[in-house]
């Protein structure tokens, strides 16, 4: 016998509701008041501009008066993984942090901040041409990573109406 049955799923809605939970996208979700409502930071780097492009395709571009800046701080650093008998590195590990605080620029009061860390790796065994396009593809989907942890701790804020 089952222990979840058809009366369990339909009841589960209606638990969710009476807890206070919202969805992200609904009406009053932190989804939909961030939609195009944050201007993030201007990148400065490569890494930077990798992040900034998803974070406002996932949070949208911010309009013409936005209501939240987000600011950002990344720091990556690389480790050598795995030594051949040559002594040659062959394998590295990025490790990226985000400090990043999101800012009421109507009141400048900060509404959420925090830090995020994650890391990538790439493979240094083929040319040095394949070996440059494993890191920044690395430093690419480190800086997704990092983006999506970012957007999830927004979304969990509770924001002003």
């Amino acid at each position: 016998m089952s222990l979840y049955n058809r009366r369990t799923l339909l009841a589960l809605p209606l638990a969710l509701a009476a807890c206070g939970f919202t969805p992200v996208y609904g009406p009053d979700g932190a989804g939909t008041k961030l939609r195009g409502q944050v201007l993030v930071q201007e990148p400065s780097t490569q890494a930077g501009y990798l992040l900034t492009r998803h974070l406002e395709a996932r949070l949208g571009r911010s309009g013409a008066e936005p209501r939240y800046a987000l600011d950002l701080a990344i720091a990556t650093e690389e480790d050598g993984l795995a030594i051949n008998s040559a002594g040659d590195t062959t394998r590295f590990n990025l490790i990226g942090e985000v400090v990043y605080a999101l800012r009421d620029i109507l009141t400048g009061t900060i509404v959420s901040s925090g830090t995020v860390e994650n890391f990538t790796a790439y493979s240094a065994t083929g040319t040095t041409v394949a070996t440059l396009a494993a890191e920044r593809d690395a430093v690419e989907r480190l800086m997704v990573i990092l983006g999506d942890q970012i957007t999830a701790r927004l979304y969990a804020v509770d924001l002003p109406a």
